[in-house]
C-alpha cells in the first residue's frame, strides 16, 4: 500500500511538471518548404518533414540535385529564369512573430559548370544577406546554404533571390525555425535593427559534420550545423574527449546541445598557442562565440589554466580561466565579443599564460548586418496594384520591396529615404517605351511622394484618374503617346508643383482646365495637342457654349424621340401608298368585267322601275274591261 501511494505521488509529480512545462513553453514555429515539390515529403535519414511548394512564388520547378552532403535529400528545386524577372521572392505567410533562423539551401538543375554555375544574391527581409561566390558549387560544406538569425515582426516572411546575369537561381529548401527571442544577444546593435548571418560553425575535436538534431537538441535552439575540425595543422594541437555529463550546456537563451562541450582541442608542448586564421569580407562587423568546457583530467581546479584570447592582434579577453568562470570542471561557459573587421582575414589567438596549455570546444562566427528600413507599406500596396492594372511583364520581375535591397530596386520605380517616417518612398516612375496596356489605377495617388511620372509611348487607355491631382509634390507627368479618353480632371489644376506635363498624342475630349491654361505663361510646359476633342486654349479648337450634363442629357432624349417620331411617320405614309398602289393595280385589271357588270346592273334596275310603275298605273285606272 505504501509503494503503491509512493508510484502515485511521483506519477503525478511527474505528470504535473510535464504538464505545467508544455504549458509554459510551447513548442517552436516550424516551416520546411521543398522547392519544386507537388506534394509533401520526408527525406532521410531522420524523416524530416517538408511541405510542398505552393503559392509561395514563380519561377519553374523540376528535377534538380543536391551540390552537398549538408543539403537534405530532396528530389526537386525551383529556378528563376531571367526571362521571369531580375527578382524572385518566396512570400511566407503566418509567420508567429518572433525570433528566427531562417536557412536556404541551394541547388542544381543541371551539372554546374564555371559558365552556368549560378551566381545570385540572396535577402531576407529587404536585407542583402547573402551573395553567392564563384566556385561555391564545388565545395562540399556550408557554402550549399545560408543561415541568418532574423526578427519576423510583420507575420511574414520575405526571402528574395536576385540574378546577377550569371546562372538561373536554383533553391533546394527553405527552412524557418523559430528560436529563442534573446538568442545570440550580442550586445548595442542586437534586436530588430540586426540580422546575423552564419558565416561558420565549427565543432573542436568531432570526427563528422553534425546538426543539432544529430546531437539530440533542444529545438529552441534551432538546428544548426556544427562542422568538424580535427586539427589547427602543424601538429599544433590533439583531441581531447570526455564522456562525463557537461553542466550548463543546454541552457536559455542558446540551448547549445551538451555534446558539442564533450570534444575539445588542446595545444601541445611543442606549441602552447592555439591559433585559427579565415578569410571574411572586409569592412564588416562580425560576432564571435568561444566556447570552452574543461574536460582535461589534468586540470582540477580553478588557476591550474589561463590563458588570453586576442583577435587580430588586439586582446579581448584577458586571462580566461574556464574553471573559475563556468563554476566547475565539466561546466560549459561561452565567452561573446563583436569587433570590426578591416581586412579580408581574421584571427584568433588563445595564448597560454600559465599552466602552458590551451583548450577550446567550439567556435561561431556571424556577420552582424544592418537590417533595412523597409518601404512604406501603402506605396508597396500601389505599386502592386500598378504592377496589375498594367499587366506589367515577367521580365520587370517587380517582386519583394521596391527598394530594397538597395542594391536591386525594381527596374523603373525610383526610391528615396524619408527621414520623417524612417521608411523608404517611391519619388519617380519611369515606364516609357515598354508597351504597356491596361489602365491607371485610382491607387496612385498613395504614392504620394512621386515628384515624376512618365508613362509616355505605351498603350494605356481609359480615363486619367482624378486622384492624381491629391500628390502635391508632382512636378512631371508625361502620360504623351498613348490612348487616354474622357476629359482632362480637373484635380490636375490643384498640382501648383507642377512643371511639365505632357498630354499630346491621346484622345481626350472636352475643355482644358481653366487652373491649367491659366499657368501657360508661368514657365510651365504643358502640351495638349493631337488630340482632336480639347478645346479652351490657344493652339486648339475654340469651345462652344457650354452645356450642363442635365442640358446635354435633354439633347440626348429630345434627338432621340425626333428620330422615333420621324421614323413612325416615315412608316405610316410608306404603307399608305402600297396600300394605294395596290388598290389602283386591282382597279386596272378587273375594269371592262366591272362595265358590263354596271350596264347590266342598270338594266334590271331600269326594268324593274318600269314594271313597278306600270303595275302601279293599272291599279290606278281600275279593272280591265278585256276582263
Amino acid at each position: 500500500m505504501f509503494s503503491f501511494r509512493v508510484l502515485l505521488i511521483l506519477f503525478s509529480f511527474v505528470f504535473f511538471a510535464s504538464l505545467e512545462l508544455s504549458f509554459s513553453r510551447p513548442a517552436p514555429y516550424v516551416m520546411r518548404i521543398s522547392c519544386g515539390a507537388r506534394k509533401d515529403v520526408r527525406s532521410p535519414p531522420s524523416n524530416t518533414l517538408w511541405h510542398k511548394d505552393f503559392a509561395y512564388t514563380g519561377g519553374i520547378p523540376t528535377n534538380g540535385t543536391q551540390p552537398s552532403f549538408i543539403t537534405p535529400r530532396l528530389d526537386t528545386v525551383r529556378y528563376f529564369p531571367l526571362s521571369e524577372g531580375p527578382e524572385n521572392c518566396y512570400n511566407i505567410n503566418r509567420v508567429p512573430h518572433g525570433h528566427y533562423s531562417v536557412r536556404i539551401f541551394f541547388g542544381s538543375v543541371s551539372e554546374p559548370s564555371f559558365d552556368n554555375e549560378p551566381l545570385f544574391d540572396v535577402s531576407v527581409e529587404g536585407t542583402l544577406v547573402y551573395t553567392l561566390p564563384s566556385g561555391w558549387s564545388n565545395h562540399d560544406d556550408e557554402q550549399a546554404f545560408v543561415e541568418v538569425l532574423a526578427f519576423l515582426e510583420d507575420g511574414t516572411a520575405s526571402i528574395c533571390f536576385h540574378s546577377t546575369g550569371h546562372g538561373d537561381p536554383a533553391i533546394m529548401a527553405i527552412e524557418l525555425l523559430q528560436v529563442d527571442g534573446r538568442s545570440y544577444h550580442f550586445g548595442p546593435g542586437y534586436g530588430q535593427g540586426s540580422i546575423l548571418r552564419t558565416d561558420r560553425r565549427i565543432s573542436f575535436g568531432a570526427s563528422k559534420a553534425k546538426f543539432d538534431a544529430d546531437y539530440s537538441g533542444d529545438r529552441w535552439g534551432g538546428d544548426r550545423f556544427w562542422r568538424p575540425m580535427k586539427t589547427f595543422g602543424q601538429g599544433s594541437d590533439r583531441v581531447i574527449s570526455t564522456t562525463n555529463s557537461i553542466k550548463k550546456a543546454s541552457a536559455s537563451p542558446n540551448f547549445y546541445p551538451e555534446a558539442l562541450y564533450q570534444t575539445a582541442l588542446i595545444s601541445t608542448d611543442n606549441q602552447p598557442d592555439l591559433a585559427y586564421t579565415m578569410d571574411v569580407n572586409p569592412n564588416r562587423n562580425y560576432s564571435i562565440w568561444l566556447h570552452f568546457a574543461e574536460i582535461d583530467p589534468s586540470v582540477k581546479g580553478a588557476g591550474q589554466r589561463i590563458f588570453d584570447i586576442v583577435i587580430n592582434g588586439d586582446v579581448q579577453f584577458r586571462d580566461v580561466d574556464i574553471v573559475g568562470m563556468s563554476g566547475d570542471i565539466n561546466s560549459a561557459f561561452v565567452l561573446n565579443t563583436t569587433i570590426p573587421v578591416s581586412g579580408r582575414t581574421m584571427t584568433i589567438l588563445l595564448h597560454p599564460t600559465k599552466g602552458n596549455h590551451a583548450i577550446i570546444s567550439a567556435l561561431e562566427i556571424f556577420e552582424v548586418i544592418t537590417a533595412e528600413s523597409k518601404t512604406l507599406p501603402d506605396e508597396v500596396r500601389a505599386l502592386q496594384s500598378l504592377k496589375h492594372s498594367l499587366g506589367l511583364p515577367l521580365r520587370f520581375g517587380w517582386n519583394g520591396d521596391p527598394c530594397l535591397p538597395q542594391q536591386h530596386p525594381w527596374s523603373g520605380a525610383d526610391c528615396q529615404f524619408d527621414r520623417t517616417s524612417n521608411k523608404w518612398v517611391i519619388d519617380g516612375l519611369g515606364l516609357d517605351n515598354q508597351g504597356l496596356r491596361g489602365f491607371l489605377p485610382d491607387d496612385i495617388s498613395k504614392l504620394r511622394h512621386l515628384q515624376s511620372i512618365n508613362l509616355s509611348g505605351n498603350s494605356i487607355g481609359g480615363s486619367i484618374p482624378s486622384s492624381i491631382g491629391t500628390i502635391t509634390s508632382l512636378e512631371v507627368l508625361d502620360l504623351s503617346y498613348n490612348f487616354f479618353n474622357g476629359s482632362i480632371p480637373e484635380s490636375l489644376g490643384q498640382l501648383t508643383s507642377l512643371r511639365i506635363l505632357n498630354l499630346n498624342g491621346n484622345s481626350l475630349r472636352g475643355r482644358v482646365p481653366a487652373a491649367l491654361g491659366g499657368r501657360l505663361l508661368h514657365r510651365a510646359s504643358f502640351n495638349f495637342t493631337d488630340n482632336a476633342g480639347l478645346c479652351g486654349i490657344p493652339g486648339l479648337r475654340s469651345c462652344g457654349p457650354h452645356l450642363s450634363a442635365g442640358a446635354k442629357i435633354g439633347i440626348g432624349l429630345g434627338a432621340c424621340i425626333s428620330f422615333l417620331l420621324i421614323v413612325t411617320c416615315l412608316t405610316c405614309w410608306w404603307k399608305r401608298r402600297q396600300n394605294i398602289l395596290r388598290a389602283q393595280r386591282i382597279a386596272a385589271r378587273d375594269a371592262p368585267y366591272a362595265k358590263a357588270r354596271t350596264h347590266f346592273s342598270r338594266d334590271v334596275q331600269m326594268t324593274l322601275k318600269y314594271g313597278h310603275e306600270h303595275t302601279r298605273t293599272a291599279a290606278e285606272n281600275g279593272p280591265s274591261l278585256l276582263t
